[in-house]
């Protein structure tokens, strides 16, 4: 191999040998590459080495984004001029589900058949003096190593990258569902969803065109589908290279005849295949570097392997321009280029994830399962959506706000509109889940933290639910932890109620019952977490078995038949303690790694009697807590259960347990589940991006278990309206950590309207409603939007 001091730029003329460039693969990434690099120097030799021949190619269409086709213009006018030419060009996005057609605009878009932009790759490389070998295939790529720059451009069976598998450690992992690539002569004018179901289950299609009459179609199910439907009956490896399976393709076309108006779908050596990404440790080895589906896949719904193996070829290209020295180069173009891919190939997974599980918004209405489609990724959220198109986002506020057939004249954010919770009537689906802070002294609350919570009452969100307080002195977190074990501290909450109930705000006020079993007798946390308190200030600590919570705490007892008894009448003498003072909600906290929650958890939960095993015995103690919280609680006031779905740990509580927990605890009357995830142990390691918990409220609430409450980073509406919208919860908690008091969340002092609602956030009363707007004027907008 040349020495590793050879420089690729500025070659020409200064007496140096000719520098020699060899591409494997002649794909559109591997031409784009040997484009770029041979006219920033005529000089260099540049080889491309193609298995096929020039006219063969296999797929239909290939997309490209706005950002996409500037950098293209940018690095080779030539080929972007006749490469726009050649392109189709559309805006919308189509979603068809439950027989209604919803169509998202402000997006841009182009796309291009696969053999012309080969065509057009292959006469630019010639016009600048690329070789292109067709028909060339490299059996062994030691032969090419002499050369100055190996680039392993030959796609997802990569030879180059198998060569050096040791030095690229890459990794495979075949994932999602089945798919097929076909193609259509029937006309769409959209980058169009089709949702089908079947007897033998649900299909989905990915279709776009990619010339005047001509587009891509893509079918996809699950494994599931495909076999019940008979599909498995040919298998890709029997078929001739080549060849389509045609039994499929006929199935299919009746299938989608809906939507194709007679026309046929197109085989180009279509068969079914299983999606596979690929992921390398190292994009280099040396003078040997990868790019396009050779060092990344990412999957179909969310973008294209074409478009993404271009911006590495002219990452690499910008790379060597930018640089004397080629290894500096490389470093550059792995260092610039593969956070870049990894956040595309994050927001792939996210969409593959969704198409997976989409059955679960089978019993969606088409406007929010549009939705949930187009905010599927991390890329695109309700403000994002609502820049694009403000129209469509109008119609999806109306219907999210219609009830009874009542429909807003005036569009109003998810967030403000009202809901109804069990007994209670919600004015809103923000809820405030303030923490007393260290605020108290032998349990009770401190004047000055009162007068907060006061002012968070005073913003008009439906619920503020005062969160740590603990049912006994044995079952605080900290010293300082507010309670309501006595009658003193009893008394103390309901003057906090009486001052923050001053004003005629809708807003209810709740408390949440915390023992915090294994994470008591703890410092507070401007101490670190998890620091234990010192052993002549702490208190004994139960839990379902003697399991730390951290490497820092104490180890707790296992609670015993009396300690369990205990246990129980506490929570019932601080729900009636709270009933009398006077609060409209009450939440039970069994997730985060408290009492209740090392019962739940088999992390935590290590017991052999009656109380441990499967997860009907673990939820046995919990439950009867519950219950006799349930017993004591006014029917007539909320009722809600705080729940760790996840304990963001191997090995941990399944999907499956926590649906059964769930279902459970509806049947003991509780009104609202509260999910969230992880703290079961200091061991979980939880991602606190925006409405981090919202994943895991979507698996409750969508498995049937409505209404569900979340929390988790949401700190604006714009993303509380994400959440609620795309049928992730019902109400979610502002902020977590809280905000300092927004100038918008304050309930306006003046300028009110004349019918009593405020004019909050720049939006109107969900009461401006025309009584006469049925589903019927509904359907229609929808429809005229599409």
């Amino acid at each position: 191999m040349a020495s590793p001091a050879c420089v690729l730029p500025g070659n020409a003329g200064n007496g140096k040998p000719q520098v020699r460039i060899e591409c494997v693969g002649g794909g559109p990434g591997g031409l784009y590459a040997a484009i770029l690099l041979k006219s920033d120097d005529p000089s260099r030799d540049v080889v491309v080495h193609e298995r096929n021949a020039a006219d063969d190619t296999f797929g239909f269409g290939v997309v490209f984004s706005a950002a996409t086709l500037r950098g293209l213009e940018a690095a080779d006018g030539p080929s972007f001029e006749r490469l726009w030419d050649a392109c189709a060009r559309w805006d919308p996005v189509e979603v068809r589900y439950g027989g209604e057609r919803i169509r998202a605009r402000g997006n841009s878009f182009a796309a291009i058949s696969r053999h012309r932009l080969l065509h057009i790759l292959q006469e630019r490389a010639t016009e600048l003096g690329v070789e292109v070998r067709f028909t060339d295939e490299v059996t062994d790529v030691t032969d090419l190593l002499d050369a100055d720059l190996v680039l392993g451009a030959d796609g997802i069976n990569s030879g180059v990258r198998a060569h050096f598998a040791e030095q690229f450690r890459p990794r495979l992992t075949v994932e999602g569902s089945k798919f097929i690539w076909l193609g259509t002569a029937q006309r769409f004018d959209a980058f169009t969803f089709i949702f089908s179901d079947s007897p033998a289950g649900r299909f989905q299609a990915h279709i776009y065109p990619f010339g005047e009459g001509v587009g891509t179609f893509i079918v996809e199910c699950t494994d599931a589908t495909w076999r019940a439907a008979g599909l498995d009956a040919v298998a890709a490896e029997d078929l001739a290279p080549g060849e389509s399976d045609h039994s499929s393709i006929a199935h299919l076309q009746d299938l989608f005849a809906d939507h194709l108006d007679g026309h046929d779908l197109v085989a180009n050596n279509s068969k079914w295949l299983d999606w596979t990404t690929v992921r390398n440790e190292s994009w280099r080895h040396d003078r040997v570097v990868l790019l396009g589906d050779a060092a990344h896949t990412a999957h179909f719904s969310i973008g294209s392997g074409t478009k993404l193996a271009m911006e590495d070829a002219m990452a690499l290209a910008e790379a060597v321009r930018a640089n004397t020295s080629l290894d500096h180069a490389l470093d550059d173009y792995v260092s610039a280029r593969k956070p870049s891919v990894e956040g595309i190939q994050q927001a792939a997974s996210e969409s593959l994830d969704w198409f997976a599980r989409h059955g679960r918004y089978w019993s969606f209405e088409p406007p929010q399962f549009a939705y949930s489609l187009l905010t599927r990724s991390t890329r695109v959220d309700y403000d994002n959506l609502r820049q694009r198109d403000h129209r469509l986002v109008d119609l999806l506020d109306r219907w999210y706000a219609t009830e009874d057939g009542r429909v807003p004249l005036v569009p109003r954010p998810p967030a403000l509109t009202g809901v109804q919770v069990g007994p209670t009537s919600l004015a809103n689906r923000l809820v405030l889940l303030p923490e007393p802070d260290d605020a108290a002294t032998d349990g009770i609350v401190s004047s000055a933290h009162l007068d907060a919570l006061a002012e968070w009452v005073d913003t008009d969100v439906a619920l503020v639910l005062v969160d740590g307080v603990a049912v006994s002195a044995t079952g605080r977190s900290t010293e300082t932890d507010a309670g309501i074990w006595t009658d003193e501290q009893a008394g103390h909450w309901a003057d906090l109620l009486a001052t923050a109930r001053r004003g005629d705000g809708p807003t209810r006020i709740g408390l949440r019952l915390v023992h915090a079993g294994p994470r008591g007798a703890s410092r507070g946390r401007d101490h670190g977490i998890g620091r234990p308190l010192p052993q002549d200030r702490s208190w004994p600590l139960v839990a379902a078995s003697p399991v730390r919570w951290g490497p820092t705490t104490r180890r707790p007892d296992a609670l015993d038949a009396a300690g369990m008894e205990s246990v129980v009448h506490d929570h019932v003498d601080a729900s009636r303690r709270a009933a009398e003072a006077g609060f409209d909600a009450l939440e039970v906290h069994a997730g985060h790694g408290g009492l209740l929650a090392s019962f739940l958890s088999p992390l935590t939960n290590r017991r052999d009697d009656d109380h441990g095993g499967d997860v009907t015995n673990r939820m046995r103690f919990p439950l009867r807590v519950v219950e006799a919280v349930r017993a004591t609680w006014p029917r007539d006031r909320l009722l809600s259960v705080c729940l760790s779905a996840s304990d963001l740990e191997p090995d941990g509580i399944e999907p499956d347990e926590v649906l059964a927990v769930v279902e459970a605890l509806r049947a003991t009357g509780v009104d609202l589940v509260h999910v969230v995830a992880g703290q079961t142990t200091t061991h979980s390691r939880p991602e606190y991006g925006t409405a981090f918990n919202s994943r895991w409220s979507d698996l409750v609430r969508n498995a049937g278990s409505d209404p569900v409450l979340t929390s988790g980073n949401m700190p604006t509406v714009d993303d509380v309206n994400h959440v609620l919208l795309s049928g992730q919860a019902d109400l979610c908690v502002l902020g977590r950590p809280l905000p300092e008091t927004p100038d918008w969340l304050v309930r306006p002092r003046a300028g009110t309207r004349d019918d009593g609602a405020t004019a909050t956030a720049g939006t109107q009363s969900a009461g401006d409603t025309d009584a006469t707007a049925g589903p019927a004027q509904r359907a229609a907008e929808t429809k005229e939007h599409a």
